[in-house]
């Protein structure tokens, strides 16, 4: 009798085990909610990830710093957020995001389809304490550009001493507004293009992904401008607790994502295509050579800290250089 009730009770507690895993909650950051890109792809993802053993539930997110906190309390079985914040989860795809290294949507292509090819399944798997993580897809937000309140602000000479915002957990953004000379202010994503709106901060980085939800163009006004010159890809990573979900999902999940970059890649061509051109300016040669060896030396000293991953500041320096095989760079060493 003792027997069966030990063999009853071990089947309630696989059974149990089985639905934890065959149902897990992911929380998905987007700054429009539901109604946003991001939260598509990934209903979309959600209905695909049924035939892998997994019936997700999704919780939407227009705070994503409550994300990563319901994500460290165990109330997320994955999450999904911007590059910059996941990074802390594996720095080997979160590089993807360093400042200048992708520098158009062609690259960004490249790079996301190698991070996510079967090649790299170990190093998207990664053990913190004891808990372990893995990266189950990542997807295009878009290239960041700089945004100023006067045209007039067309040069890095003309950033010294202008206040600018930064997403206060990305040491990367604060390192380089103090190397040309600029005052970094402290912000989120919830709050750092309302200070550019209000007058708080003269500069702001985004992508046109945050140009008509966060009324970018109310800041702009009639004297502002967007410089025409990418300084970081944004992408967004899907972050899981592997032993939460079906066995192999995560690999199965990655080649989901890899199929959907043609999608993804145009969503954010249109997006930067619905931004007017009188926003746009573009800075001289002179001063791209200056930004990108700007840019260049922070990756490196990034890099030396470990806050980037040297092996994928390798792979984008390839990338790069196989686009554009005269830039300065090719010559140099370093990366």
């Amino acid at each position: 009798m003792k027997n069966g009730v030990l063999l009853l009770s071990t089947l309630a507690l696989c059974g149990v085990s089985g639905l934890a895993q065959a149902n897990p909650q992911v929380c998905v950051f987007d700054l429009l909610g539901r109604a946003g890109e991001s939260y598509k792809l990934l209903e979309e993802w959600a209905l695909a990830s049924k035939r892998w053993g997994s019936n997700v539930s999704l919780k939407a997110y227009q705070d994503e710093a409550q994300v990563e906190r319901d994500f460290k309390a165990g109330k997320c079985d994955g999450a999904y957020m911007t590059s910059m914040r996941a990074r802390q989860y594996n720095k080997f795809a979160g590089s993807i995001d360093a400042l200048g290294g992708v520098p158009s949507n062609s690259i960004a292509q490249k790079a996301i389809s190698y991070v996510l090819d079967r090649r790299n399944n170990r190093r998207l798997v990664t053990r913190i304490g004891q808990e372990t993580f893995e990266v189950a897809g990542i997807g295009q937000i878009g290239s960041a550009y700089i945004f100023v309140k006067d045209r007039a602000m067309n040069s890095v000479e003309h950033i010294k001493n202008r206040k600018f915002a930064i997403l206060h957990y990305d040491p990367a953004q604060k390192m380089m507004v103090e190397r040309v000379g600029g005052i970094a202010v402290d912000s989120d994503i919830s709050n750092f293009v309302r200070k550019f709106n209000q007058g708080e901060v003269d500069i702001v980085a985004a992508p046109a992904y945050a140009f008509k939800p966060l009324e970018i163009g109310k800041g702009l006004g009639t004297r502002g401008a967007m410089i025409d010159f990418p300084v970081v890809n944004v992408t967004a990573d899907l972050i899981i607790r592997p032993e939460k979900f079906a066995d192999g999902f995560a690999v199965q999940s990655r080649r989901w994502f890899v199929q959907q970059i043609p999608k993804n890649f145009a969503m954010v061509k249109r997006l930067e295509a619905e931004i007017p051109n009188k926003y746009r300016t573009r800075l001289s040669k002179e001063d791209q050579d200056k930004y990108q060896k700007l840019l260049r030396d922070g990756r490196i000293e990034l890099t030396e800290k470990g806050i980037y991953d040297g092996s994928m500041m390798r792979v984008l320096k390839r990338a790069r250089c196989t686009v554009e095989r005269t830039n300065f760079e090719c010559s140099l060493g370093g990366e």
